[in-house]
């Protein structure tokens, strides 16, 4: 929801004639529409890394470890049993679909109980899954591209993940994080937009939000009155039956150029 008064905040409508097909040569590219801001929120899951390389790895970690501390659990539930036992829990505890790791740890809880595991191990394979959840692999432009974009406007990650920048070692970068789990809602909800604004001390449209889903960032975003980005790495057509981005960019890279170009708002007085 656009804030009243606000001419900055766009509209569906608004939206779909400033999309940009990103700069790999042979697309087409239609020139970016020009627009001040005074920040940046950011997803990071398929945004600043790809996510199915670290949920591989997060099956295998957690597999080894099963099969050390509790060999009966890991006979019950190997990799793809413990995978549909995800879904399950996932499918169950839908009250909790803001709060990943409550949901990891469930999981982790049934698997130990229903093998006769015990469940004294919980808090140990939860470590074991947080620590590989992140380890991350970033994509060949990210980190210049997010320094960046840094040193021009704040940049607040906003995600649905559990991701711990402090972890990953990339906090000096944002202003803050805000989390799903720690506001309570998970994206495409206005409210956490709306919260992250708020932090930022932004008008909505006075913030492009960045992010690789088309219905949990740029759909999401552009409900709350946020200008939106879709980071599109895989030259995918925009399908979205009612709204399309402000922005469209193939890689990080291309926003920090748009970026440089675009003017800073100016807060209001």
């Amino acid at each position: 929801m656009t804030d009243a008064g606000d001419p900055a905040a766009p509209t569906p409508s608004q939206v779909a004639p400033g999309r940009v097909d990103g700069s790999r040569g042979g697309d087409r590219y239609n020139g970016p529409m020009s627009f001040p801001i005074r920040a940046i929120t950011l997803d990071l899951d398929d945004t600043l890394w790809p996510f199915a390389p670290i949920g591989v790895r997060i099956e295998q970690t957690l597999d080894a470890f099963l099969r050390e501390h509790s060999p009966q659990t890991a006979a019950m539930f190997p990799v793809d049993a413990m995978r549909r036992l995800r879904e399950r829990v996932f499918a169950e505890n839908a009250h909790l679909l803001h709060d990943l790791s409550a949901l990891r740890q469930l999981t982790i809880a049934h698997a130990l109980r229903e093998s006769g595991g015990d469940l004294g191990l919980l808090d140990a394979a939860f470590d074991v899954f947080y620590a590989e959840r992140n380890r991350v692999e970033y994509y060949p432009d990210s980190l210049d591209a997010l320094a960046r974009i840094a040193a021009r406007v704040p940049v607040a990650a906003v995600t649905n993940g559990n991701a711990d920048l402090e972890r990953i070692g990339l906090s000096h970068h944002f202003a803050f994080q805000l989390g799903a789990r720690e506001h309570g809602a998970a994206k495409p909800e206005a409210s956490i937009f709306h919260a992250a604004c708020a932090q930022l001390g932004c008008a909505h449209g006075e913030v492009l939000h960045v992010g690789d889903h088309v219905e949990m960032d740029v759909a999401g975003a552009a409900r709350a009155g946020l200008r939106s980005c879709w980071i599109n790495r895989e030259a995918r057509r925009w399908e979205h039956p009612e709204l399309a981005p402000d922005l469209e960019f193939d890689t990080l890279t291309a926003l920090a150029d748009w970026l440089d170009a675009a003017p800073v708002a100016t807060p209001n007085r």
